[in-house]
């Protein structure tokens, strides 16, 4: 299936609609998903292309356009104005999906949330995130057991990254419950960053009429160990206006660590911007 979908009464106004980072599925916002529908609001998890549940395999996803088009399709599927709004929720690599999103259909969106998330701005390529990543990580020893894997298509040749168990239990869940991060370790997939794909060359992509004009909330996750919270600033000070909320002892899966802590977030947003 391509997404894990909810909803409640018609008179619920947020629509939020989550997207999962690199390698992982709809299946880590399980927390939230149940938190936020407690809270009476309509939530949508996307398990993005060769992603999660979705039935396609990682050389079978030709581009970042591919790749993100389960999250396209279903805002665009979306009617623009009316009594629900939709918010979009990206975490990690997810940032880039929503990113997209937000600069094909700015009228849908009413707010972005990057959850310790790739945030690209306006005026710079959308990879330029990812490459930043990169060069820490490389320098640093961040990637750990993490693999990298020669994707071979009918496109040409991509590299994938296979994250290891101990990156997951050191970089990425380390403040999290044992069970989710058991739960990692059985769901990750393949997952491939598209770092040569077109989109993410393109540094007139991201326009200030359509991706800039969207409201957008950073959330960071301050004891996030892979995207560091120098790393998580250092995006939100490329995209001047964006608004901050701080999450003390999140790792970097902050939907495992804290669902609480970020559902109170979004719930909090949602009804400071009027939505």
């Amino acid at each position: 299936m391509e997404r894990i979908q909810s909803s409640n009464s018609n008179s619920v106004r947020n629509h939020f609609v989550l997207v999962h980072g690199l390698c992982h599925g709809a299946w880590c916002w399980y927390k939230v998903i149940v938190a936020l529908e407690a809270a009476g609001h309509r939530v949508t998890a996307v398990d993005l292309a060769a992603s999660g549940a979705h039935p396609a395999r990682i050389d079978e996803v030709h581009s970042f356009e591919e790749y993100s088009r389960p999250l396209l399709d279903v805002v665009a599927a979306a009617p623009e104005g009316g009594s629900e709004r939709l918010i979009l929720v990206g975490h990690s690599h997810g940032g880039l999906s929503i990113a997209l999103t937000m600069e094909r259909f700015p009228g849908k969106v009413a707010t972005a949330v990057f959850v310790a998330a790739a945030m690209p701005c306006v005026g710079k390529h959308m990879g330029v995130t990812t490459e930043e990543f990169m060069r820490r990580a490389s320098s640093e020893g961040l990637l750990m057991d993490c693999e990298m894997l020669a994707i071979n298509n009918n496109q040409g040749v991509g590299v994938a990254i296979i994250v290891g168990p101990d990156f997951l239990a050191h970089k990425g869940y380390q403040q999290s419950p044992p069970e989710d991060l058991a739960l990692a370790k059985m769901l990750v997939r393949p997952g491939n960053q598209f770092v040569d794909d077109p989109v993410m060359k393109d540094a007139g992509l991201l326009t200030k009429r359509n991706y800039g004009s969207v409201k957008k909330l950073y959330v960071v996750a301050k004891a996030d160990v892979s995207s560091t919270e120098e790393m998580q600033r250092w995006m939100v000070v490329l995209s001047p206006g964006t608004e901050v909320e701080e999450i003390a002892g999140a790792d970097h899966a902050i939907m495992s660590s804290k669902p609480k802590e970020l559902c109170d977030v979004l719930v909090k947003m949602a009804n400071n911007f009027n939505i």
